[in-house]
C-alpha cells in the first residue's frame, strides 16, 4: 500500500512538473501529496517580490524559495489555505498577491490612467478654445468705409503740414 501511494505521488508530481516550468526544488516537496497540492495552489497565487511578474511557484529567486518554504511550514503547522495567504499578506503587504481583491486602492490604480487621459483632453480642449478666442480677438479689422478713409487722409495731411513760425 505504501509503495503504491509513493508511486502515485511521484507520478502526480511528475505530471505537475511537466505541465509547467515550476521552480520548486525536490527538497521542498512535502511527502503528503494532498498537502503538496495545497502548497502549490497557494504558491501559484503569491507574487515573487524579486521577479514581480511570476508566482513564487515559478520563480528561482532565493526569496521565492523562502516564501515557498514558509507556505509549507504554515501548512504543516495546521493553517488553512486562507490563513497561510493572510499570514504572508500581513508580512509582505497586498502586493504579494498576484490577484489582489477589489478595493478602493485597486480601483484607483486601474482608473488613474483613465482620469489622466480625461484631464489631458480637457486641458487640450481649453488651450485650443483659448487660442481660437484670441485669434478672433486679434483678427484684422474690417476695411474702412470711404468716409473713414477721407477723414484719415485729412488727419494725415494736417500732420504733414509744417507749422509756420
Amino acid at each position: 500500500m505504501r509503495r503504491r501511494a509513493s508511486i502515485t505521488a511521484f507520478v502526480m508530481l511528475a505530471v505537475m512538473s511537466a505541465t509547467s516550468a515550476l521552480a520548486v526544488e525536490p527538497d521542498e516537496i512535502l511527502p503528503d501529496p494532498a498537502m503538496e497540492a495545497r502548497a502549490r495552489e497557494i504558491s501559484a497565487g503569491l507574487r515573487c517580490l524579486v521577479c514581480q511578474n511570476q508566482s513564487i511557484d515559478d520563480s528561482n529567486a532565493p526569496l521565492a524559495r523562502d516564501l515557498r518554504l514558509l507556505v509549507r511550514e504554515r501548512l504543516q503547522a495546521g493553517d488553512t489555505n486562507a490563513q497561510v495567504v493572510q499570514f504572508v499578506e500581513d508580512r509582505y503587504g497586498e502586493f504579494v498577491l498576484l490577484s489582489p481583491p477589489l478595493s478602493w486602492r485597486t480601483v484607483l490604480l486601474w482608473a488613474a490612467p483613465l482620469f489622466a487621459l480625461i484631464l489631458a483632453v480637457w486641458i487640450s480642449v481649453r488651450a485650443w478654445s483659448r487660442r481660437q478666442s484670441q485669434a478672433v480677438a486679434t483678427a484684422p479689422a474690417a476695411p474702412l468705409s470711404p468716409e473713414e478713409e477721407k477723414k484719415l487722409r485729412e488727419i494725415l495731411s494736417a500732420g504733414d503740414e509744417k507749422p509756420s513760425a
